[in-house]
């Protein structure tokens, strides 16, 4: 009996073993929900292909619903790597008491810029026209979408609750368009990046309305890693996307889809002017 007890316990932590090494070659990756969940996946795909090669793991991408469930997911160790923006990093910092650490972010990210657009049609000149109108951001806690964008428009002597007839969230950038386009609000606010690619796919919403005003730059989108990640991990996932050139036929399409003219490294200091931005609106304490 105690020579059954003995075998039954190593084939149990044998098997315990082969699940923990089984899910160790799985890198679970998420990103925050700021377009379309058909359009994350298709700028994802590729890019899942090349990081698999990169670290010899499967790779697994999970969509989610809001911004808080990235937040939660890289918390609970149950996402490795998330594409997140600026002011969603600083929650995931502020909720892993600094434990989760940025990686990577395009170029563009370090100087990145919202646009708020109005119907072609509109009167509105400057931003202190849009006084008295119907306003979309996107989501509420989306760097570009809302939190920079409202942060400027505070600046500027334009306080949405009060200055705005009406305040509404769209949830993404795209649906911000889509919102001012159907005339849902009279002017709205998105992320540079997004525009560019509705303008460029002559998407028909973006044919629609127009740049109204651009905001100063700031720094945005990066990819985290959570906290306690296998720090040989964290350094092969980082020269992976050092190692993206456009110039490189085979990683064109990534660099397309991911709007990005290369990868730079990042810190989390960069985002302690979002994390003040942030606590300005009473967002973060």
């Amino acid at each position: 009996m105690k020579n059954l007890l003995r075998i039954a316990l190593a084939l149990s932590l044998s098997a315990f073993a082969l699940g923990a090494s089984a899910q160790g070659k799985v890198l679970r990756v998420s990103a925050i929900p700021d377009e379309a969940p058909t359009e994350l996946q298709r700028k994802f795909t590729p890019l899942g292909d090349y990081l698999k090669k990169e670290t010899g793991m499967e790779v697994q991408f999970t969509p989610v619903t809001d911004y808080a469930a990235v937040v939660e997911g890289l918390a609970t160790n149950k996402i490795d790597l998330a594409w997140l923006g600026g002011f969603t990093f600083v929650q995931a910092r502020i909720r892993t008491n600094g434990g989760a650490m940025p990686i990577v972010q395009r170029a563009e990210d370090e100087v990145f810029t919202s646009k708020f657009i109005v119907p072609v049609e509109s009167t509105a000149k400057t931003l202190a026209d849009l006084k008295g109108k119907t306003f979309a951001f996107g989501a509420p806690s989306s760097t570009s979408g809302s939190l920079m964008p409202r942060y400027f428009l505070m600046q500027a002597g334009i306080d949405p609750e009060k200055d705005f007839k009406t305040v509404a969230f769209s949830g993404a950038h795209d649906a911000t368009v889509a919102f001012v386009a159907a005339s849902r609000a009279e002017a709205g606010v998105l992320n540079a990046s997004v525009w560019e690619k509705l303008v460029e796919s002559k998407n028909p919403n973006a044919a629609k309305v127009r740049v109204l005003a651009t905001t100063p730059t700031y720094y945005d989108y990066n990819w985290t890693v959570r906290p306690g990640l296998d720090p040989a991990l964290t350094k092969k996932l980082t020269e992976a996307f050092l190692k993206l050139d456009p110039a490189n036929p085979a990683m064109k399409e990534i660099m397309n889809l991911q709007r990005a003219s290369k990868f730079v490294a990042t810190k989390s200091s960069n985002y302690d002017g979002i994390e003040a931005a942030a606590k300005s609106a009473g967002l973060v304490k």
